[in-house]
């Protein structure tokens, strides 16, 4: 199976990884990662994706992953500890940001709790999902969804105009391994990177509360400003508020 003209088998080599299952279509990259996952797959297995027919989001929401319009993938890891879990869709953003700068047409921001924007329109989406034996993790799936050319139907996404998927791929593998590899909360360099890059810093919510939105705390939670103090938001979806 190739992608993007290329079999997994070459892929897995020149990315260091140990599987690449390549699809020209697939129904879901995630599902397909925790079919490998459960069969023994090892941690840096990728699963990659040409075409997604039931690609997903976050609540079950679907993801445009049309033929040849974006990078729609997953990765499997087997982390020692759960201890980074809670805050992991904000490091996965935090170190795609600025991988994705280089092709961006301006700078990538983060909207909490998992989405990437450029200009105000949808870049990026990620997908965390983790399998459990008791208390202990024993694997967790980082989907990742990136508009190469935005969705005809959604003009309110954008995308990575002119870039190759390969070179982007090559550089989004790496970003991933790490934040999967790091443990505990988020660090203060972590939260100040998130706050140069906050797309809902200082601007009215309408979900999950009415009130400001003023950051997020090294445990991922969202802050909220309202007529009744500050809110801490573990999850949920971000609306900004109608100007």
């Amino acid at each position: 199976m190739n992608w993007f003209g290329v079999t997994g088998e070459a892929l897995a080599e020149t990315l260091g990884l140990p599987q690449v299952a390549a699809y020209a279509r697939v129904a879901s990259s995630m599902d397909a990662a925790h079919e490998l996952a459960a069969a023994g797959a090892s941690a840096g297995t990728l699963v990659l994706a040409e075409e997604q027919t039931v690609g997903r989001g976050r609540g079950g929401r679907s993801w445009s992953s049309a033929p040849g319009r974006g990078i729609w993938m997953t990765l499997i890891e087997r982390p020692r500890t759960t201890s980074g879990l809670d805050v992991l869709s904000l490091r996965v953003g935090l170190r795609l940001a600025p991988v994705l700068d280089r092709w961006a047409n301006g700078a990538v921001q983060l909207k909490w709790p998992n989405d990437l924007y450029v200009d105000g329109r949808k870049l990026a989406g990620v997908l965390i999902e983790a399998r459990w034996r008791g208390e202990r993790a024993e694997w967790v799936a980082i989907g990742v969804g990136v508009n190469l050319v935005p969705p005809v139907e959604m003009p309110e996404a954008a995308g990575l105009d002119g870039a190759d998927a390969h070179a982007v791929l090559a550089e989004l593998v790496p970003a991933l391994r790490a934040a999967a590899f790091a443990e505990g909360a988020l660090t203060p360099a972590e939260l100040v990177a998130f706050s140069a890059r906050d797309y809902a810093a200082g601007r009215r919510l309408h979900e999950p509360y009415e009130g400001t939105a003023r950051g997020i705390s090294s445990a991922g939670e969202l802050l909220v400003e309202t007529a009744n103090g500050i809110m801490l938001v573990r999850a949920g979806s971000l609306v900004l508020a109608a100007n």
